[in-house]
């Protein structure tokens, strides 16, 4: 059935979080312990609450986005391009370019968003997070009464589940084994606090972000048995 939709319709996306403080010293007492109770699970008694905060950005209720990398394809006769951009800065600000973005471009019922595991994460997150920041959801984002087959959504690590839903695989594995040019630059995911908060370098991070964005659309081309992209094709805007 992939093969059949329409590669325009499709808008590809990666997310980056961090912890919403810097430390965990920086929350107040109440934020402090909710913190503790929410990961006792995860932790175990190998972690003290302080020194886990550093995985804090994988729950919205703690983590916040620092960056959204988009990617969609132009497909003019025997022309394809794939436009990339990122929106980065104050959360807030990147939650509403990106669903000003959605709600102006990609709001048709033709129209579907697709990342890795995105329905896991990616989507939910930045859900929780426009509620958490007083903003209306796009419907696109706004799941609430819809049936399956109505979900506008695409998730790649899905795809590959082939139903097998206890089965797990990374986008690096996954592109590794389909012969993809690895999409991880000099940073992977645990670091990204830390070249956000101490090295201040905002662009070393869109630039990861943007390689998954890239990555993922890759995969589906893959699933579809098409040509990958070539460096020619990609545009970043």
């Amino acid at each position: 059935m992939i093969e059949k939709i329409n590669l325009n319709n499709i808008l590809f996306l990666d997310i980056e979080t961090v912890p919403e403080e810097e430390n965990f010293n920086s929350l107040d007492a109440e934020m402090q312990s909710l913190w503790d109770i929410k990961t006792q699970y995860q932790r175990k008694d190998d972690f003290t609450p302080e020194e886990f905060y550093e995985r804090a950005g994988i729950w919205a209720e703690f983590g916040k986005i620092i960056c959204i990398s988009v990617g969609y394809f132009t497909i003019k006769g025997d022309v394809r391009n794939f436009r990339v951009t990122s929106f980065f800065g104050e959360e807030k600000k990147i939650l509403k370019d990106f669903s000003n973005l959605i709600n102006n471009h990609f709001n048709q019922p033709q129209h579907l968003m697709c990342g890795h595991n995105s329905k896991e994460f990616d989507i939910p997150f930045i859900a929780r997070r426009m509620i958490i920041n007083q903003m209306p959801i796009p419907d696109k984002l706004n799941l609430f009464g819809k049936k399956p087959w109505e979900v506008p959504h695409l998730d790649t690590l899905e795809l590959w589940k082939f139903g097998d839903y206890k089965h797990f695989t990374s986008l690096k594995l996954l592109t590794k084994i389909l012969g993809i040019p690895s999409p991880k630059g000099d940073i992977d995911g645990s670091q990204v606090a830390n070249v956000f908060y101490v090295e201040k370098d905002i662009d070393r991070i869109i630039t990861y972000c943007e390689k998954d964005t890239i990555a993922v659309a890759q995969i589906f081309l893959r699933l579809r048995r098409e040509d990958l992209l070539i460096e020619d094709e990609i545009i970043h805007v």
